[in-house]
């Protein structure tokens, strides 16, 4: 016992419990929603590079969630690929500390720039003219660098201090990836110092992002309220729509699942996996699609690709 204390043990992971027949079945869905993520994401990123109208505020902080999202498939992709194609679920401590390190700062960072889009709403909505001015590309650039800071800075902690832990239970982890409390539940040793950082940082964080995005859409409706036309207030409000989508995406689900693991003892293992596939590997692949179908010009781009790819066909109509 006391020997697994001093060397670097392993983890072990769980896929879809009571489905483990099914695996390499379950393996096409998740390759397909990695593959869509990858495709999705990329076309955002490739779209809004080579069209010189989409170079704006709004589809940088695009394609900032688009590289997240990038990030967060990538974080979690070599996990499942064992699991669910080779069948092998264990995983060495250090792996596993980088694999919860990545994941941990693409979610913060995810919700670091839903915070910043709604910002930039917000500046869209009530100062229109005065757009261009506050949200300048030096200004964009320094909140895109403030984000990677933030999430890596207040990141780098955790598997430091987890590493210092002793690990002697039954290493049995209860997700297909690493994640911060899922393994710090394992360790046989006084965790309060790995919990209460660990608290901080997701109230640090998640918690004072949700709040500040609720802050900015209730000043949003107060600015919209005040339009006269009923169409402009339609028109203002559409600008917003997908950008409710991916919070909705983003923070359901991790409510959900802290609610669970905080309150939700009589919850299945099962109903936790799921819960929490769709909270890291659903939004980079919704995120994409929800942008392409409410975002005019990057759909008309998109369009235009397509049609020039089947036949030179040229789109002289423009927007």
């Amino acid at each position: 016992m006391s020997d697994s204390n001093h060397t670097s043990p392993s983890f072990f992971l769980t896929g879809l419990p009571g489905l483990e027949a099914a695996h390499i079945w379950l393996s096409i869905p998740l390759c397909a929603m990695y593959i869509a993520s990858l495709a999705g994401n990329s076309l955002i990123l490739w779209v809004v590079k080579s069209e010189p109208s989409l170079h704006q505020p709004m589809y940088y902080f695009l394609s900032m969630l688009a590289v997240t999202d990038l990030g967060l498939s990538a974080s979690t992709l070599p996990t499942m690929f064992t699991i669910y194609m080779l069948g092998l679920r264990e995983v060495a401590l250090d792996m596993c500390l980088l694999q919860l390190f990545f994941i941990h700062t693409f979610s913060i960072m995810e919700s670091s720039v839903l915070l910043t889009m709604a910002f930039d709403r917000f500046v869209a909505i009530s100062s229109p003219l005065r757009y261009s001015t506050i949200l300048t590309n030096p200004r964009i650039a320094s909140l895109g660098l403030a984000i990677i800071v933030r999430s890596v800075g207040l990141h780098i902690p955790a598997p430091i201090m987890l590493k210092k832990l002793p690990y002697c239970q039954k290493r049995l982890l209860s997700h297909s990836y690493c994640l911060h409390p899922d393994v710090m539940k394992l360790a046989c040793a006084d965790t309060r110092i790995n919990s209460a950082y660990g608290l901080f940082v997701v109230l640090s964080t998640l918690g004072i992002d949700s709040v500040l995005i609720v802050f900015s859409y209730g000043l949003i409706l107060q600015t919209v309220l005040s339009i006269a036309s009923k169409a402009e207030r339609l028109k203002a409000l559409n600008t917003c729509v997908s950008h409710i989508c991916s919070v909705l995406l983003f923070y359901t689900p991790m409510i959900g699942l802290s609610m669970i693991h905080r309150f939700g003892k009589w919850a299945s293992p099962c109903s936790r996996v799921l819960l929490s596939y769709l909270h890291f590997l659903t939004p980079p692949v919704l995120n994409p699609v929800v942008y392409t179908i409410k975002t005019k010009q990057i759909r008309l781009r998109i369009l235009r690709i397509f049609r020039s790819g089947r036949g030179g066909i040229e789109d002289t109509h423009g927007h």
